[in-house]
């Protein structure tokens, strides 16, 4: 097992161990495209693209936004946008009804990249308060991308999907940037757009 390779190669050159990895095998325009590459919902889309996690995650960042307050800082705005980035190293995003069937291997794979990208990045631990306020943003994102982008119905979300929350109606992306309610951006406008805030919010933190 040990001469068996688990490392990839990223656009950069770098090569992160996927097993091992540190906080020094990637850039910082790596994660961003990773994340732009890597879809949620299995890619499944009732517009012309599917939605990538990069977008996903500037939702989540927007909403919890307005859920934190004035509790909001630079810092916990970063691990917001950072919340699904191992997803973007390892280019999956597991869709939540297979996740059972991957075993303990894979949940300790997912933990070692994202303690890699807290140091990474200086990310502090959730409380259980900023753990709890987390949750709802994202199972609210998870429910709005049910309804506007997959095609479930409001009724079908709730019942088969077991997402309690109401969609939001009013998409919080197009406030800042612009565009068509609802509609995943191509790969490279969502890797631009991550990386912009990244950056924003690294320089802040």
């Amino acid at each position: 097992m040990t001469s068996t390779r688990a490392w990839v190669r990223l656009p950069s050159g770098k090569r992160l161990d996927l097993l091992h990895p540190t906080p020094f095998d990637w850039d910082d325009e790596d994660l961003a495209l990773g994340l732009a590459r890597t879809y949620r919902w299995g890619g499944h889309s009732a517009w012309p693209l599917p939605l990538s996690v990069a977008q996903h995650s500037l939702s989540v960042m927007l909403l919890s936004r307005t859920l934190l307050g004035a509790e909001n800082t630079p810092q916990r705005e970063l691990r917001e946008l950072l919340h699904d980035a191992d997803e973007g190293l390892l280019g999956f995003d597991c869709i939540s009804v297979i996740k059972p069937f991957l075993g303990e291997g894979f949940r300790t794979l997912t933990e070692q990249l994202q303690n890699a990208i807290f140091v990474r990045y200086g990310l502090q631990k959730w409380t259980a308060r900023e753990k709890a306020l987390h949750k709802r943003a994202d199972r609210i994102c998870a429910a709005t991308e049910a309804v506007h982008v997959v095609g479930w119905s409001i009724e079908e979300a709730r019942r088969t999907l077991k997402i309690p929350h109401e969609p939001l109606w009013n998409d919080p992306l197009v406030a800042q940037y612009g565009g068509t309610p609802w509609e995943p951006w191509p790969p490279t406008v969502a890797a631009e757009r991550f990386l912009a805030e990244l950056r924003r919010l690294t320089a802040k933190a």
